[in-house]
């Protein structure tokens, strides 16, 4: 008869997030102490400091635990952690990632088509995205490369109009059998 052994995974719950050192969570001797309103208050122990605070009716929080003695300040935690809260939405909200977007063109596009394309690059680059324009060559084409570099310079030309204000990232190139440049907006970041 065999045994099979079982051996603890550990705990598979997610770690629980580490907060602020706050009110009696606070361990150090002698700290800092910063009033309601933003006054130094000066040193003190820190039983003394939370009864300040508990007599205020607010939370001490250790704002910098790093400095000699810490800092301390009596505040609403509850009002600070959803202020932090909001302000990292907000940075992350601010924070967008420029995405890259992609238009290709042949060198038999019409005219039409080509002002098409502008525009659609040209409401790419005020949304603050990239636009990688490439020029496809098939077949024999490949021995009119001067066509598909001409195609990008009229295309570049025709992205300039309607105030649209755009950098190149990336030079034109040719890379196998396309002929490529990536623009950005100067305006967005």
């Amino acid at each position: 008869m065999t045994t099979i052994a079982y051996f603890n995974q550990g705990d598979q719950r997610r770690p629980q997030k580490r907060f602020d050192p706050i009110n009696e969570h606070i361990r150090y001797p002698e700290v800092m102490v910063i009033g309601p309103t933003g006054e130094n208050l000066g040193k003190m122990s820190s039983r003394s400091a939370n009864e300040l605070a508990a007599s205020y009716d607010l939370d001490l929080f250790c704002v910098a635990p790093n400095a000699n003695p810490p800092v301390c300040k009596i505040v609403n935690y509850g009002k600070y952690r959803y202020e932090k809260q909001k302000s990292e939405r907000a940075q992350r909200k601010n924070s967008k990632a420029a995405v890259l977007k992609e238009i290709q063109l042949h060198i038999s596009i019409g005219e039409h088509d080509l002002a098409t394309k502008a525009k659609q690059s040209r409401g790419f680059l005020s949304n603050g995205d990239k636009v990688n324009i490439r020029i496809v060559l098939k077949g024999r084409e490949m021995t009119h490369q001067d066509l598909g570099e001409e195609l990008m310079k009229k295309f570049l030309d025709m992205l300039s109009q309607d105030n649209c204000t755009y950098q190149i990232e990336k030079a034109p190139f040719w890379e196998g059998k396309c002929y490529s440049a990536i623009v950005a907006s100067k305006g967005k970041k």
